[in-house]
């Protein structure tokens, strides 16, 4: 399952997920990033606890798209797909919201979520 929480503030949208973002789950990032277009998206991955090649297809997808993604925190086993993959040189990665612009969040922002409970066929 893979659970996403997206806030807009007026610069940037952060994107927590939570769960695995794997094949079946990965519209429940795309439909709401793909919303960004032309937006900075920081990808918060904190609480993702694996990626296969969809959800690598979807944020190469995104980035193709003109989503401007920064990923945030990515665990030991999403960094390492990241590092295979090599998207590690593409994707800006940052440890912590330090990594990109604070101001933008001291306003608040709206959050939506959004839950997948079973994979697409």
């Amino acid at each position: 399952m893979l659970t996403v929480t997206v806030e807009n503030f007026d610069e940037i949208t952060v994107v927590h997920c939570l769960g695995r973002i794997v094949r079946g789950y990965d519209h429940v990032l795309l439909c709401p990033a793909a919303q960004q277009v032309g937006r900075n998206v920081v990808l918060d991955l904190t609480h993702v606890d694996a990626i296969d090649a969809a959800g690598i297809g979807a944020l190469v997808s995104l980035q193709a798209a003109g989503v401007y993604l920064k990923l945030m925190n990515p665990t030991r086993q999403v960094r390492e797909i990241l590092k295979i993959t090599n998207l590690d040189t593409i994707f800006e990665i940052c440890e912590s919201r330090k990594g990109f612009d604070e101001t933008s969040t001291l306003l608040g922002g709206q959050i939506r979520h959004f839950i997948a409970q079973t994979p697409l066929s």
